[in-house]
């Protein structure tokens, strides 16, 4: 008789559940993702993931297609993915592709939808997005992000933000799906942020592969010497991610080198309106654009080998260079 009680009311406990699942989803914004590339895919699906509508777009449709079969509704025209949408991410290569993506959907976006930004563009660029669709009642976040491939697929992402303290606290459960959000100021902080962040991270990256090649030249064993040296002062974040990737040689791409370019390009640009000179990160850079010409597309870890080509003869390791076809 239990038996039979319960598969009575099994059909309406489903049915409930199923409600239940689509008065959550219906609780939460629509959000339409423009940039399915080698970071939004797995920003993208992550949000998908806990339970958000999702209209993916992309310049390439196949990339966007990809998301699918993870439940997103794909559109073919940007204007008909952000017609319904409440809150529009974008995530795309640079500040003037991000400026016409925005100017095609412009047309189509409903006074009050929060627009995010969390390309990495300069910070006049996203000051002169923000102004452009306040005219149009539209609200706006940059909020550019570090964690690279890895940290976008473990939703463990950076995730610095600029932007109207009301706007930020809207979003932040939307960002907290994909990483550790942070408001650091007005529109246009956020890149600032991102840029003090990239700063540290190439030059430390540089730094890195000179102590590697240090260590070896001096007789030493280079992985013996990275394990020996952290936990102590020098641990960091990249000695321990980019650090093996030196001693593999593994410069398949996370973070591109030309990402890395661009993002130094625009220190120096903020430094110069700030009126500061920043003469590592002019060093740095001046490595970057050098690499930038062999293997734009590679790991930035690939700073190594301009390091290499400054000394002949010293190479790091006898593994085969990994690098994107």
């Amino acid at each position: 008789m239990a038996v039979a009680f319960c598969e009575g009311i099994a059909p309406l406990c489903r049915q409930n559940l199923q409600k239940e699942f689509e008065l959550k989803q219906s609780s939460k914004p629509a959000i339409t993702f423009l940039g399915i590339g080698l970071m939004g895919k797995p920003m993208a699906t992550r949000l998908l993931e806990a339970g958000y509508q999702v209209t993916a777009w992309n310049r390439t449709h196949g990339k966007a297609d990809e998301l699918a079969t993870f439940g997103a509704k794909v559109e073919a025209q940007v204007t008909d993915a952000v017609c319904s949408a409440d809150i529009v991410i974008t995530m795309l290569e640079a500040g003037p592709i991000v400026a016409r993506v925005i100017d095609a959907a412009l047309p189509d976006l409903r006074p009050g939808t929060l627009v995010i930004d969390m390309s990495s563009t300069r910070q006049s660029e996203a000051q002169e997005l923000h102004a452009r669709l306040a005219a149009k009642e539209i609200r706006f976040i940059d909020a550019p992000v570090s964690g690279g491939v890895v940290g976008a697929q473990a939703g463990s992402l950076a995730i610095m933000a600029g932007g109207d303290a009301k706007d930020f606290a809207e979003a932040e459960p939307v960002l907290a799906v994909m990483g550790r959000p942070t408001l650091v100021g007005p529109a246009g902080c956020g890149q600032i942020a991102k840029l003090c962040n990239q700063l540290i991270v190439g030059g430390t990256l540089n730094i890195v592969a000179e102590a590697l090649l240090l260590a070896q030249a001096g007789g030493a064993d280079p992985a013996a010497v990275r394990t020996a040296i952290r936990g102590g002062f020098a641990e960091s974040r990249i000695l321990e991610v980019h650090g093996q990737r030196m001693l593999e040689r593994n410069f398949l791409p996370g973070g591109q080198v030309k990402s890395q370019h661009k993002d130094l390009e625009n220190v120096l640009i903020a430094a110069n309106n700030a009126g500061l000179q920043l003469p590592v990160t002019e060093l740095v850079t001046k490595n970057y654009q050098s690499v930038l010409k062999q293997v734009p597309q590679a790991d930035q870890s690939a700073v190594l080998l301009t390091l290499e080509q400054g000394n002949p003869g010293l190479r790091l390791g006898d593994a085969a260079d990994q690098l994107p076809g």
